[in-house]
């Protein structure tokens, strides 16, 4: 299991991801360019020292990374038909967000495997990223049976 932020915009939420991958054990990968510096101050402070466990790996571009990968890629997106809780996840998955401000290209949408949405309220119209993030990873985590420290 993976998580990939496609050229994320906000520093706080990817220090949040990448403390999310670090707590819970799955590598980060970032799909540059991002909208900030990599080693910016906000990223520092919001995966305060958890950043420095966490398994990071840099991509310079969306054809390095998808030509890299392995796995499906499951897309998480507002557009996306299927609900989340609805899909069964595979051990090697690769849930990859979109931009907080734009979300993810067509291109990306055509090469991802599996595109899913978090049912949410009528009229609103998304999560914060990190938060998706965690929610999905979670049943990802737990279909699949590798939470950390958890026998199966």
């Amino acid at each position: 299991m993976r998580l990939a932020l496609y050229q994320p915009d906000i520093p706080q939420n990817a220090g949040a991801l990448l403390r999310l991958g670090a707590c819970l054990g799955v590598p980060v990968d970032i799909i540059e360019p991002c909208g900030f510096v990599l080693s910016d101050r906000r990223l520092r402070r919001a995966g305060l020292d958890y950043i420095a466990a966490a398994t990071l790996v840099r991509h310079p571009s969306w054809e390095s990374f998808h030509a890299g990968r392995q796995g499906r890629l499951v897309l998480l997106t507002t557009r996306a038909p299927f609900a989340y809780h609805r899909f069964r996840f595979r051990p090697d998955d690769t849930l990859l967000l979109g931009r907080e401000s734009a979300g993810a290209p067509e291109v990306v949408h055509g090469a991802a495997e599996a595109r899913l949405r978090i049912p949410l309220e009528p009229g609103q119209r998304s999560l914060n990223v990190a938060v998706a993030a965690a929610m999905v990873l979670g049943e990802a985590l737990r279909q699949t049976e590798q939470f950390p420290g958890e026998p199966p």
